[in-house]
């Protein structure tokens, strides 16, 4: 938050034409720009990667009857915020490629806003809102995989698959040692980068190919290679990665306008309006047809102010509008509908969830 605010102060101070510059500077074959959200966010990808193949495998969506609600929630919640974007954006053919900005949840930002409110939220609800923005950012990276995709290498792709048949070969032969893996996610990052799939998208296969041992009733195994990735990877990420990416992508000038207003009206419907509209109503349709039980403790109104705070969609969201649109008009309405949803989200949700601790649990 910090990180996006800095670079929205820097963007509209003296500062500007140093911030924008250097982020076009050239860093060997790429941009700092390119290598911050081609480079770094690989490993932000690889930390996404390897903590859904650990839900999967051996967390809470282990089971059908756990993966039922989150996973009824998120489809719910990428499908109606891109027909909000649609409705809103329809009578400009050029916007259409936008549809998939206010489909993601950020998780870390989300979960943020949720664990400063402490005890007055039940667990259920926490654990319902990351299982939610888990099976969002699965959805996020086969949108980014399938729908961001110009020209593909076939050689290089096949190079790809060769990388990832050596690590998983690995895996099976019960190697513990992380350093293969590493090389392997390196490797793999090239090869992707080079046949026309966004290099990003090698972050969550080289996870998919990292072997995990089940730990019932542990959080934990030291000897599990997953797990260890996981924990060497989340700092890095949390505090160096997704901050510097913010610095780097949610900087935009006022002085140069907005951008298209329809642009920045459906990103910020969508994320506001539509997370809302489609993660609560399906968490209702789902309780109230018997697919899924309401999550324990928790009254509607909380499962509402959840619902509010998976409207937060800022790095996902920032890096799939930088994916759709590179002029710079559509690049400040893309960051302005981001910020504007994302902020209005957080701030909605954080008030709904603060006064409705003392709803009665069956009140509406």
């Amino acid at each position: 938050m910090l990180a996006a605010a800095a670079a929205l102060i820097v963007a509209n101070s003296a500062w500007s034409d140093v911030y924008f510059a250097g982020l076009q500077a050239k860093l060997g074959p790429m941009s700092v720009l390119h290598w911050v959200n081609d480079g770094l966010m690989a490993l932000f990808f690889f930390q996404v990667g390897l903590e859904i193949k650990r839900e999967f495998v051996d967390g809470h969506l282990s089971n059908w009857g756990d993966r039922a609600l989150p996973m009824i929630a998120a489809v719910a919640g990428m499908v109606i915020p891109a027909l909000v974007f649609l409705a809103i954006a329809g009578g400009r053919p050029e916007l259409h490629r936008g549809w998939a900005i206010p489909a993601a949840t950020d998780i870390a930002f989300a979960m943020g806003v949720i664990s400063l409110l402490g005890r007055r939220v039940p667990a259920s609800l926490k654990l319902l809102l990351a299982t939610v923005a888990i099976v969002d950012d699965m959805g996020a990276v086969a949108i980014i995989a399938v729908g961001y995709t110009e020209a593909i290498s076939g050689g290089w792709l096949l190079a790809s698959a060769g990388i990832m048949a050596v690590m998983f070969l690995i895996g099976r032969r019960q190697v513990t040692v992380l350093w293969p893996y590493l090389v392997g996610f390196a490797l793999l990052w090239f090869t992707v980068l080079q046949s026309g799939v966004h290099a990003t998208i090698a972050g969550v296969l080289a996870a998919a190919m990292i072997p995990v041992r089940v730990t019932p009733a542990a959080p934990d195994d030291p000897a599990s290679p997953l797990h260890r990735l996981e924990h060497l990877v989340n700092k890095p990420v949390a505090f160096l990665i997704v901050p510097l990416f913010g610095f780097a992508n949610a900087g935009v000038s006022f002085a140069e306008g907005i951008g298209g207003d329809e642009l920045t009206l459906a990103i910020a419907a969508g994320l506001f309006f539509g997370k809302q509209l489609g993660i609560f109503s399906a968490i209702w349709l789902a309780v109230r047809f018997g697919l899924a039980r309401k999550p324990a403790g928790a009254n509607w109104a909380q499962v509402y102010g959840m619902a509010l705070l998976c409207g937060i969609g800022f790095t996902m969201s920032l890096f799939i509008g930088d994916l759709a649109f590179s002029d710079p008009m559509h690049d400040s309405g893309v960051k302005m509908g981001v910020l504007l949803g994302s902020v209005a989200s957080a701030i909605a949700g954080a008030i709904v969830l603060g006064f409705s601790s003392g709803t009665k649990k069956g009140a509406a």
